[in-house]
């Protein structure tokens, strides 16, 4: 099903991925029914339960819960994670544990059969739109007034405006987002300090200035590419997309962009003069063989090989993989070799953020909205994943056995290791005691997020905030039930004829004296209807 909401780090979510839902919510709490009485499923739950509260059902019960299995700290029924979570809540998960692999195909035979546990998290906003009209998916903002920390940080962070982004044609949203402080910028370029060190230039501050930058590597080092990159260039493309004001790669979405800033006319992304600039950054590192072609087609191995072994000077990273990049280039050429990440150069529209303060969240099936505990259900929820002390624990463990405080900074226990930190230790946080897992440790304060970094990694989100602007978010456009069917049918074959004719401009297959042909050829794949569509809709929502 086609996802109009555009996250970066959700780029693979469910864009084409056509379902035919046929359950439905017997109770009507599903698909934009009238809201049920909590106060007839009010067992368990806590009379004085507030901000600042800790959640402890007034009697034990089990709340089933869809669980991703990441391989990386594959699942343990006997993580300290559980016995914890039920010893301070008197709740037990109960988990249908599923691979990541198949998580989303999963997910959506479980909905669609009726079969799926009551709370379904590792839902990306958007991913919820496949099973909005069928009744399966509870209508979450119906109840946000029963959890009172989610409320305090939505209004705290002013979050508003991204929360009705994520609101459907009904008015109601049906995914329950991790929430964040700020906008949490991770993904740039890591390069060679040492070699820009060498040849007397600076950090550049643009992306044009990087166009310089490599030229003078190439021009002193011609067997080193300037940039070889990985994620097939996906990651790149939507980075510098992003500080021309629109979106590609994996910030692609469906195209739909402001006109200009704080505009609410809205376009197609890919026919604007920003997107052939942005495309125009890349043609011309290809033809002056500063950008190695291959970085649209090679596998992540081979980019990071050519890095490691000095055979690059740069390419697309993140906060874990700049450390590999770091142990392999000591290994392979020396201690010599220093890397860093690179704050993001800026671009027409300025120093750009591109991101969003909603992460992946927590989707519930309209049954859940039947059982006696319901409202039980709804404060749990509201302390595990919104209150500050459930995201800690959620995040760190329990203090005196998996971290420790040194003054207000947390640190792991002396025999517990997480994320590089704290490498003599023996027990890993998430391997050994299921804390810091993507089912339920997101969102949070800027501290709680900072706590397992690195100070240089600190240091890089410091800098980030105080000289770059996170993007806008969009105006709401959402569909009904005949648009989204309508849109669905467009939006695929649309984005995929982008996306094939970006990698064609970019790469210089196509000569960009061609624009204009391009521009009609969207039209023609439907850029123009679609974009119809969406002009209904946001007027549709705007009243």
């Amino acid at each position: 099903m086609f996802s109009r909401r555009s996250f970066l780090a959700a780029s693979s979510a469910t864009a084409g991925l056509t379902l035919s839902l046929a359950a439905c919510s017997s109770g009507g709490a599903g698909g934009g029914g009238e809201p049920v009485d909590t106060s007839e499923l009010s067992t368990g739950a806590m009379d004085d339960y507030t901000v600042g509260s800790q959640f402890t059902a007034t009697e034990p019960f089990d709340l089933p819960i869809l669980f991703n299995d990441n391989a990386a700290y594959p699942y343990r029924a006997d993580w300290l994670f559980w016995t914890e979570l039920t010893k301070l809540t008197n709740v037990t998960l109960k988990p249908t544990v599923v691979p990541m692999s198949d998580y989303e195909q999963k997910r959506s035979l479980l909905v669609s059969a009726g079969d799926a546990p009551y709370v379904i998290p590792k839902t990306y906003p958007g991913q919820e739109d496949a099973f909005v009209t069928s009744g399966a998916i509870l209508p979450i903002s119906d109840y946000v007034e029963h959890m009172p920390h989610y409320q305090d940080k939505v209004s705290t962070w002013q979050l508003e405006e991204e929360i009705d982004g994520l609101r459907q044609a009904d008015g109601k949203y049906y995914v329950l987002p991790g929430l964040h402080e700020e906008v949490w910028p991770d993904y740039t370029l890591a390069y060679r300090v040492d070699v820009l060190e060498e040849l007397g230039l600076a950090e550049p501050t643009t992306w044009d200035e990087l166009l310089d930058v490599y030229r003078k590597v190439r021009e002193a080092k011609p067997d080193m590419w300037p940039l070889s990159d990985r994620f097939s260039g996906d990651c790149l493309l939507g980075l510098v997309a992003a500080s021309h004001g629109v979106g590609a790669g994996w910030g692609l979405g469906d195209g739909v962009v402001r006109e200009e800033p704080g505009s609410e006319t809205l376009v197609f992304g890919p026919q604007q003069e920003e997107y052939r600039a942005m495309t125009e950054w890349f043609s011309t590192g290809i033809a002056e063989k500063l950008i190695d072609p291959e970085s649209f087609t090679q596998e992540d191995d081979p980019a990071v090989q050519k890095f490691v072994t000095g055979k690059s000077f740069s390419l697309s990273t993140n906060s874990q993989t700049v450390i590999d990049y770091r142990t392999g280039l000591a290994e392979n050429v020396g201690e010599q070799a220093v890397v860093k990440k690179m704050l993001l150069p800026g671009g027409p529209r300025g120093q750009i953020m591109a991101g969003s303060r909603l992460e992946n969240g927590v989707m519930f099936t309209a049954q859940m909205a039947e059982d006696e505990h319901f409202l039980a259900m709804l404060q749990f929820i509201d302390w595990l994943w919104y209150s500050d002390a459930g995201q800690e624990f959620a995040k760190w463990g329990v203090e005196g056995v998996t971290f420790e405080r040194e003054g207000d900074k947390r640190v792991p226990a002396a025999d517990v290791t997480f994320l590089g930190i704290n490498p003599e230790g023996t027990k890993d946080l998430r391997k050994d005691y299921g804390f810091s897992g993507g089912n339920y440790a997101y969102g949070g304060t800027t501290d709680l997020l900072r706590s397992t970094m690195n100070d240089e990694e600190i240091a890089w989100q410091e800098e980030m905030a105080a000289t770059h602007e996170p993007a806008e978010p969009m105006p709401p456009y959402p569909f009904d039930e005949i648009q989204q069917e309508d849109a669905t049918l467009v939006i695929t074959p649309l984005t995929d004829f982008v996306d094939q004719s970006t990698l064609k401009f970019a790469t210089g297959q196509r000569d960009l004296a061609e624009w204009d042909a391009f521009v009609t050829e969207c039209d023609d794949n439907g850029a123009a209807n679609y974009m119809e569509i969406v002009h209904e809709a946001q007027a549709a929502f705007e009243g």
